[in-house]
């Protein structure tokens, strides 16, 4: 605290009056005094003579159990990252030879082409399905429940092996009229090949999901929206396509991406249909070489890599729906990278400063 003596002249007339009352004995402050010493601090932190010292840096208490743990968990990585890399079982040099091999990669384009297709598919069927389970009829929204609640409740595995073995309970397949004659048929066993057994398996089994995340995203737009456009006179339909759907976008597309990626490592199970994805093409390999820890360390390096790029195209696509209900949007990982190297650059020319350095020997010597 600066007292008044040390910062107004000597004279009576000049010197400020002290308060009356419980406050009698604290000192006061000139007004002359609060500029010289905002002054001082924007020179650098040091107050001229006669104004007292600067004002004390707000420091942030430390967090010693945060710092512990970081420094565990560094470890405990450190120790994880050594013994992958220096673990021989792993033999890495098979792995390098493999990685790029045209039989893996044919696998990898086919897994890429299936989770395309039964994505685009599953959301296709969804969305009819979604808007029937929000329809007034009954009987549209007892049918929607109902296909939900089916192949939602059965695993993909079994669903695939059903899908595989449908022509034990239909050997023909016929095109004609309702419960008339038929004027096409064909065999089950010539139609249903294993890749398009395993498209209409996992197309069946995502739409039920689509479904719902459809169903929730629609939801949660404001019901306010909808009363608005009905009472403008705009049709039901245009109000869905232009209005709903494109505000319900901003919680569907999260759920969609975490389905993707999903999707995408769910594709490994047609493996048990002999459909030649990326894991079945390593399994053939392996079954020849007998190398099957490197084979599979391959397949799981393709899978994080292809998860990682559509992970990276998920954060930009929500980044994009986000305009309209965030103020400001998330910052993008390069940002973030160039904040923490300003905010570093920042530190170092502060501390290296030849003022910041002879600040505390001034000090000292007063």
């Amino acid at each position: 605290m600066v007292s008044s003596s040390d910062t107004t002249d000597s004279s009576p007339d000049s010197s400020p009056k002290s308060p009356s009352g419980p406050f009698s004995g604290v000192s006061t402050v000139s007004a002359t005094a609060v500029p010289a010493v905002e002054a001082a601090e924007a020179d650098g932190g040091e107050t001229a003579p006669g104004c007292g010292d600067a004002l004390p840096r707000i420091v942030p208490r430390r967090n010693a159990g945060r710092l512990v743990a970081a420094a565990v968990a560094l470890l405990l990585f450190a120790m994880a990252v050594n013994s992958v890399a220096r673990n021989r079982a792993f033999q890495w040099d098979v792995v390098g030879r493999y990685f790029t091999t045209s039989a893996v990669l044919d696998g990898l384009l086919l897994t890429l082409w299936l989770t395309g297709v039964v994505m685009v598919l599953g959301f296709l069927l969804g969305t009819p399905l979604a808007v029937m389970r929000l329809s007034a009829n009954p009987v549209l929204r007892t049918l929607s429940w109902g296909y939900v609640w089916i192949f939602r409740s059965t695993p993909l595995l079994v669903q695939l092996l059903f899908w595989f073995n449908i022509g034990a309970l239909y050997p023909r397949l016929g095109l004609g009229i309702p419960f008339g004659p038929q004027f096409a048929t064909v065999e089950t066993v010539n139609l249903l090949g294993p890749t398009l057994t395993a498209v209409i398996g996992l197309t069946l089994h995502e739409a039920a999901y689509a479904t719902e995340v459809v169903r929730g995203g629609i939801l949660s737009v404001d019901a306010g929206q909808t009363e608005a456009a009905q009472a403008l006179g705009i049709p039901r339909r245009r109000v869905l396509r232009r209005i709903v759907v494109p505000q319900a976008m901003r919680s569907i597309v999260p759920t969609a991406g975490n389905m993707l990626i999903g999707t995408l490592k769910g594709t490994s199970i047609v493996s048990v249909l002999a459909v030649h994805d990326l894991l079945y093409s390593v399994q053939l390999v392996y079954n020849q070489t007998y190398q099957i820890i490197p084979l599979l360390m391959v397949a799981t390096l393709w899978y994080v890599a292809v998860t990682t790029v559509l992970s990276t195209g998920q954060f930009y696509v929500e980044r994009h729906y986000a305009r309209g209900s965030a103020r400001a949007l998330p910052p993008t990982p390069l940002q973030r990278l160039n904040e923490r190297a300003a905010t570093l650059r920042t530190r170092l020319v502060t501390a290296t400063a030849p003022d910041a350095r002879s600040a505390p020997e001034d000090r000292r010597d007063r």
